[in-house]
């Protein structure tokens, strides 16, 4: 039968006493070898043992056992009886105590790693909404000083200066606008319409309003193969939202005279993967994990010039996975990227 350490404990401390009690009449009977019967070898430190036993067993529960049980509520995040942690000899609590202590200090590390992550990710994101709203703001005021010192009267300058001030608040309405939505997403304060539509179609329509963008960079729309209507089941404006973005970005970061295609791949009977592809400039691979944050950008110089709030691609991810879906991206430089999301099949 295994013995556990707290009774391994004090019985070897009672041990050792009965053995130093037995030594000390040894000691004594060498110098007065009538002072003790041979019974008394016996049962003296047969005695003393017992006696220790006893007093390290009290100790333990009384002493020991209140400060484990403070210990536990240090660790412990439960409300708790003190019948509830026992500190009998019979039990081995400090191989229970040296678990629970392992235990707690590892749920306590990932709490902290994780809100160290949460603290660095507030602080890029209010870093990167400062540096979003900075330009505007800056270029509104810019304008608005012109026209008070003097401009307002330069019928040459006041309406393309005023016109040029409206753009910046737009630009700002807008950061709002997708801020607001990222957040009802995130809160769940959001409704989907969802309905029956097909996604072929919805895209021929999307190329249509694009087409004239795409023109200016001599980029082509077309589709992998010719495909029958596809349907779905999905809100089919938030979708359309979807795919209007990516492809937005195919010809934002496309290059001259290149490519955008979208492809569907039926994956079984309930879903399609829908498929937008570039032979753009393509994005380096360290900056994949982290494309769907909000107002991160791989090219920052870059991409606020090309415009947009930074916040596209991390609607179009809320949006999707609303939908119970999932979307992923595929990118390599100087060759193209891949973004691709999932949809219910009819």
């Amino acid at each position: 039968m295994k013995i556990n350490k707290p009774i391994q404990a004090i019985i070897s401390g009672s041990f050792l006493l009965g053995l130093l009690v037995l030594v000390l009449m040894i000691l004594l009977w060498v110098f007065d070898a009538k002072q003790f019967s041979i019974l008394s070898f016996i049962l003296i430190p047969l005695g003393a043992s017992m006696l220790s036993f006893a007093v390290f067993g009290y100790i333990f529960q009384s002493y020991l056992g209140e400060r484990i049980r403070t210990l536990y509520r240090l660790i412990s995040s439960k409300k708790f009886a003190d019948e509830e942690i026992t500190t009998s000899i019979n039990q081995d609590v400090f191989s229970k105590l040296e678990l629970d202590t392992k235990k707690w200090a590892s749920v306590q590390s990932e709490k902290i790693a994780e809100l160290k992550a949460q603290e660095e990710f507030r602080r890029e994101f209010l870093g990167n909404l400062a540096h979003e709203l900075k330009t505007p703001v800056f270029s509104i005021q810019g304008y608005v000083l012109t026209l008070l010192e003097g401009g307002l009267e330069d019928d040459n300058v006041n309406r393309e200066f005023l016109e040029r001030a409206l753009n910046g608040v737009d630009r700002i309405s807008a950061i709002l606008e997708d801020l607001d939505e990222i957040s009802k997403y995130e809160f769940d304060r959001y409704s989907l319409k969802l309905s029956v539509f097909d996604i072929v179609g919805l895209t021929k329509k999307i190329f249509g309003e694009l087409e004239k963008r795409a023109e200016e960079k001599g980029i082509t729309f077309e589709f992998s193969e010719s495909f029958d209507p596809i349907k779905v089941k999905a809100d089919m404006g938030k979708i359309s939202q979807v795919i209007t973005n990516l492809i937005s970005n195919s010809i934002s970061y496309g290059t001259e005279g290149g490519k955008t295609i979208v492809r569907f791949h039926e994956l079984d009977k309930s879903q399609i993967l829908v498929e937008v592809a570039d032979n753009g400039l393509g994005i380096n691979e360290k900056h994949l994990p982290r494309l769907f944050e909000r107002f991160y950008r791989v090219d920052k110089s870059r991409a606020r010039n090309i415009g947009g709030s930074g916040l596209g691609l991390a609607i179009v991810k809320h949006i999707v996975e609303a939908h119970g879906q999932s979307i992923k991206v595929r990118s390599t430089e100087d060759v193209g990227s891949t973004f691709s999301f999932t949809l219910s099949k009819v």
